[in-house]
């Protein structure tokens, strides 16, 4: 469980620089076992935030909560409770695999030390690797080590800051399935990430953020929202005057006629289409095909950020 009220960060300037407004008045509840993207570009306040709810720093103002613990006030705890992987790994590169995760778990009083890391290297896919130097890994190994690290203790929430950032394909599924299965645990996760399509693939709701949190839902509400359901129509050319048909229609929200298709924005395409299709077939149109249009979270993102007012 993540909840904050008001939540705000200012970095303080001097002589030559402005004080930097970081993340300002954040107000978000995240429930247990929830996976919760959090997007906004480069700048934006996600680390600041993800700094604020692990209580690596203090807050400006507002209050929040981590697992039911208040930051501020119970910052041991959270520190406890949580797991993070950063942009940067932080590793030991001098000390094999095996040695830098044996090191956090004794830190986190992991009770069954040796279990526990050839668990999370052979989940990984490192455990042949294990007493390799991390020096010697690349930054994809790097990063699959830095995620075995961050839930080494088996937090009930987990943070991450960009988890396939550098993997290539394999990898990057193999940590997507990782992230998958941790729901399957109830574990809350909270994931930073510019990848659009792994944030719509994974996430249960996602906030798009750029200092202040301008809007919160899953990715398909987001997507029915911004641009509604529209389905086109592929239809063979017809000497038919396509508008007049379509105006028999109330439920039809908007149309785009083409030579040889038809856009139509629908409410509810399950009870609209084989309607539509009918009347266009007793109309003498040859319909090749239906399907439904399906917009990006790319889309919604983009214009949440560009023009998009918080909620």
């Amino acid at each position: 469980m993540i909840r904050t009220e008001g939540l705000s960060k200012v970095f303080k300037g001097d002589k030559k620089n402005a004080e930097i407004r970081a993340v300002e008045r954040l107000d978000l509840e995240i429930k247990q076992g929830e996976v919760f993207g959090f997007l906004g570009p480069n700048g934006a306040g996600k680390t600041t935030t993800v700094r604020m709810l692990c209580s690596l720093i203090a807050p400006t103002t507002g209050r929040a909560w981590v697992n039911n613990y208040e930051v501020g006030q119970q910052n041991r705890e959270i520190r406890a409770s949580v797991g993070i992987l950063t942009e940067q790994p932080g590793l030991y590169d001098r000390l094999s695999a095996e040695k830098n995760l044996t090191i956090y778990a004794r830190l986190y009083g992991v009770a069954d030390v040796p279990g526990q890391v050839e668990k999370y290297l052979r989940m990984l896919g490192l455990w042949e690797r294990r007493k390799d130097p991390a020096g010697s890994f690349s930054k994809g190994m790097k990063q699959k080590l830095a995620i075995a690290r961050a839930i080494l203790h088996e937090p009930a929430t987990l943070f991450l800051d960009e988890p396939t950032a550098g993997l290539d394909p394999e990898a990057s599924k193999l940590v997507r399935d990782f992230i998958d299965e941790l729901k399957t645990e109830g574990r809350t996760i909270f994931l930073c990430t510019h990848n659009l399509d792994e944030a719509d693939r994974l996430c249960n709701r996602i906030g798009v953020f750029k200092q202040r949190l301008i809007q919160v839902d899953s990715p398909s509400r987001m997507k029915t929202a911004m641009f509604g359901r529209q389905v086109e129509f592929k239809i063979k050319p017809a000497d038919l005057q396509l508008a007049d048909l379509i105006k028999r229609f109330t439920f039809i929200k908007s149309a785009q006629i083409g030579e040889n298709r038809l856009l139509l924005g629908l409410d509810n395409p399950e009870e609209s289409n084989p309607l539509i299709v009918k009347a266009l077939v007793e109309a003498g149109v040859d319909v090749q095909f239906v399907s439904e249009v399906r917009h990006s979270l790319e889309d919604v993102y983009l214009s949440l950020i560009n023009h998009g007012n918080t909620r």
